[in-house]
C-alpha cells in the first residue's frame, strides 16, 4: 500500500531534490506541495495525507506553528468532523535544538541537503509507526501522534538553556599521535570522506573522533557553522570568496592554506543568498 504525502518548503529547489528522492523509492504518492505554513496546514486539512515533510524554517508560520495550529483544528472538530492527523518527517537545516527535541519525542526529521539513504530510513520508521497502529485514531485526544506532537512543542517552549545546554569552546582533533584541543572560532571546515571527518584550520589539519557530520554539529556552535553541502561543514567567519558555478550555483574558497573550494548544495543556496546578501 502506498503512502500518501505533502511535501511543504519555502525552497523550490529543496522540495524538488525531495520529491526526486522520494520518486525513487516508488511507493510513496506526493499528492501536493506547498510553500508556506498557511497552504500546509489547508492541503492537510484537504487531503488527509499519511506522511506530512515539513520544513522546519519558513516565513510567517513555521514548522511549529504549523503544528500548533492543526492540533487545536483537530481537538476542536474531534466531536462534529473526526479525522486523524498524520506522520511528520520535519526538515532542517540548521536548528539543532530542534534535532534534539525531534530525537526526544521519536518525531523523525531530515537534515538539509538531504540524503537518500536518511530519506530511506525516514519512510521506514514512518511505515513501522503506521503498521504498529501507532497513527493515531479519530476521535481519540491522546493518540500517540498528538501525544508525541504535544510533548516536541511542550519541550521547544522551554527556555533554550535549561533542554539544550552549551557547545563546548574546544574541540579536541587529532593530528597524527597528538590530541588537540582547538578554539571553534580557528576551524576553517570540516568535511568527511569515506566515513572519516577531517578537521581543518588554518595551520593544519587532524580528524575528529566524531562517527558523522550530524553529530559534530552537535559540538559546533550553529551560529558560526553551517552544512552548506551533504559531506561539508563550513565555519562562515573563514569563508574568503563565494564563487558563481555552474547553472546558478556556488561555490566557497576558504581561507586555509589550501584555499579550499566546497561545493554549495542546491538546497542551501537560498541560505547562502540570506547569509550574504547575495
Amino acid at each position: 500500500m502506498n503512502i500518501s504525502a505533502l511535501i511543504i518548503d519555502d525552497e523550490q529547489l529543496a522540495r524538488e531534490e525531495l520529491l526526486f528522492l522520494l520518486e525513487s523509492v516508488g511507493d510513496v504518492d506526493v499528492v501536493a506541495q506547498g510553500a508556506n505554513g498557511i497552504e500546509a496546514v489547508d492541503l492537510i486539512e484537504e487531503h488527509h495525507p499519511d506522511l506530512v515533510f515539513l520544513d522546519v524554517q519558513m516565513p510567517g508560520l513555521d514548522g511549529f506553528a504549523v503544528i500548533q495550529r492543526l492540533m487545536d483544528r483537530h481537538r476542536a472538530q474531534q466531536e462534529t468532523e473526526p479525522w486523524t492527523l498524520p506522520q511528520f518527517v520535519f526538515a532542517t537545516a540548521y536548528d539543532q535544538y530542534a534535532v534534539r527535541a525531534f530525537d526526544v519525542n521519536a518525531v523523525d526529521y531530515l537534515l538539509k541537503p538531504f540524503d537518500h539513504i536518511r530519506v530511506q530510513q525516514a519512510l521506514e520508521r514512518v511505515r513501522g509507526r503506521m503498521n504498529g497502529g501507532n497513527g493515531g485514531a479519530g476521535g481519540m485526544a491522546d493518540s500517540p501522534i498528538e501525544s508525541q506532537l504535544g510533548a516536541l512543542l511542550q519541550l521547544l517552549k522551554q527556555p533554550q538553556g535549561t533542554a539544550r545546554g552549551t557547545q563546548p569552546a574546544r574541540l579536541i582533533v587529532q593530528a597524527q599521535s597528538r590530541l588537540l584541543l582547538v578554539d571553534q572560532a580557528d576551524i576553517c571546515f570540516a568535511a568527511i570522506d569515506q566515513g572519516v571527518i577531517s578537521v581543518v584550520t588554518q595551520s593544519f589539519e587532524g580528524h575528529s573522533k566524531c562517527r558523522t557530520l550530524e553529530e559534530l554539529l552537535e559540538l559546533l556552535d550553529p551560529a558560526l557553522f553551517w552544512r552548506a553541502h551533504r559531506g561539508f561543514v563550513v565555519n562562515i567567519n573563514h569563508i574568503r570568496e563565494v564563487v558563481p558555478w555552474f547553472k546558478s550555483s556556488y561555490q566557497l574558497r576558504m581561507n586555509d592554506k589550501k584555499q579550499t573550494e566546497i561545493p554549495v548544495s542546491r538546497a542551501q543556496t537560498k541560505r547562502l543568498r540570506d547569509l550574504f546578501n547575495l
